[in-house]
């Protein structure tokens, strides 16, 4: 393709290319504009967030209503293209509101941000230089933590790690951040590069011969967060799962609740169908609220490993007729800056949940992913899964083959009782209108 620069053609030749190489008819190049924001400065600045924008991909904004967390009523956006998703959630919710809702907090909310450097010295040797080595760099990043520290966050810990055995020469700076309420990639990365710039001065000034010389490999914040963790429980009276559990007895329920749980604690198979389910909720909170669900997830699917197989992120206690599950997981979420107030529908997601902090936020998403895991559960060991799921697909397909409001009424009570596929859908509506 010679020098041609696809990012330097403006929106509409970037469009027109697309309809040559890609043969595209005049409908398609229609949804390019149909989907394009007009009209605004506020929509405007979206263009700005990628490279090569050509025009906006949609997901439903939709709001799982009247959830209670500690004590706190919530309506909450949730962004997701799995249309039980929403559903599941504000079913849970219903069920758990009547017995005291969420209970949730914050374990703690340190972030970790890394420097790694080759450097031809004796560990002993850094470590009689520490002190010296951290006033240093802490006074590097003042002017960038000020405001932070005034909401009570900043630098709370730092240390070096000797990794030599493995890598030859190759140290490792570890800083841990408290970022307050927001996510903090931006100011930790910051940081970071302010600090390596730091370290490698102090190493020439301090150090002689090949020990003056400190290369920096990389400076980056990480996104496994094993000590930004929230928690949040349910728990009932085993009794009150009549409301829920069929012709099952409550008791027969909750031990079959249980197993399934404890299936994931051992078997990586259902472990991360497990998890994902409260991935389904968490994520759609995170997009609803411009929050990074890519890493949310990495370092999620991380934690769940970390004691050295892959495990559910809930555990369950059946004691004393008494049904808790809880949720651990980490989540290093942020209410100001990046997307927060940027983009119009996250500022809106926040009014909507009347501003939270951080720390509340956290509390909102892990509820939610606990509330989507319940739901699946309940729905595996009593009607199966797909009975749900088939419902919300049933709707796509009306939508795809584009039945009338008379069709979709003979449609919807043809398949009230009946597995749902797209060739039967096809054929019946096919029979309707033959």
């Amino acid at each position: 393709m010679g020098n041609f620069s696809f990012s330097k053609l403006n929106r509409e030749q970037k469009i027109k290319y697309l309809g040559v190489y890609s043969n595209l008819d005049s409908d398609d190049l229609d949804v390019f504009d149909n989907y394009w924001y007009k009209g605004s400065e506020t929509y405007k600045n979206l263009e700005n967030i990628s490279e090569n924008v050509v025009s906006h991909h949609m997901l439903p904004f939709s709001v799982a209503p009247g959830f209670i967390i500690n004590k706190k009523a919530y309506h909450i956006p949730m962004v997701t293209d799995e249309s039980s998703v929403v559903a599941s959630a504000a079913s849970a919710a219903k069920f758990w509101n009547k017995k005291g809702g969420f209970v949730a907090r914050v374990k703690s909310k340190i972030k970790i941000g890394q420097v790694h450097f080759n450097w031809p010295g004796k560990f002993s040797l850094l470590q009689k230089q520490v002190p010296q080595i951290k006033a240093v760099l802490k006074l590097s990043v003042a002017s960038f933590l000020s405001n932070m520290e005034k909401r009570g966050g900043g630098i709370k810990e730092m240390e070096f790690l000797d990794f030599t055995q493995k890598i030859p020469d190759y140290f490792q700076l570890r800083v841990h951040f408290d970022t307050a309420d927001a996510m903090g990639a931006n100011i930790i990365n910051t940081c970071l590069e302010a600090m390596a710039t730091s370290l490698k001065d102090f190493m020439y000034v301090h150090f002689t011969g090949p020990q003056q010389h400190c290369d920096v490999l990389m400076s980056i914040l990480s996104n496994y967060t094993p000590r930004c963790i929230v928690e949040s429980t349910v728990s009932c009276d085993i009794n009150d799962f009549k409301q829920i559990s069929g012709d099952m007895a409550p008791e027969v329920f909750a031990k079959r609740f249980k197993q399934a749980v404890n299936i994931a604690e051992f078997d990586v198979f259902r472990a991360v169908t497990h998890n994902k389910g409260i991935f389904n909720g968490i994520d759609a909170v995170l997009l609803a609220t411009g929050n990074d669900f890519r890493a949310t997830e990495a370092g999620g699917h991380s934690f769940a490993a970390s004691k050295g197989t892959y495990k559910s992120l809930t555990s369950i206690d059946l004691s004393d007729n008494i049904f808790k599950y809880t949720l651990q997981v980490p989540l290093a979420l942020g209410t100001v800056g990046g997307l927060t107030t940027l983009h119009p529908m996250v500022r809106l997601a926040f009014k909507i949940m009347n501003k939270p902090s951080a720390d509340v936020l956290m509390q909102i998403a892990a509820s939610v992913g606990l509330a989507n895991n319940f739901s699946a559960i309940r729905a595996l060991i009593t009607c199966g899964i797909q009975k749900g799921h088939m419902k919300f697909h049933l709707q796509n397909l009306l939508q795809v083959f584009g039945a009338n409001e008379a069709e979709k009424v003979q449609i919807l009570r043809f398949f009230r009782n009946k597995t749902v596929s797209y060739a039967e859908v096809e054929a019946f509506i096919r029979s309707l209108r033959t």
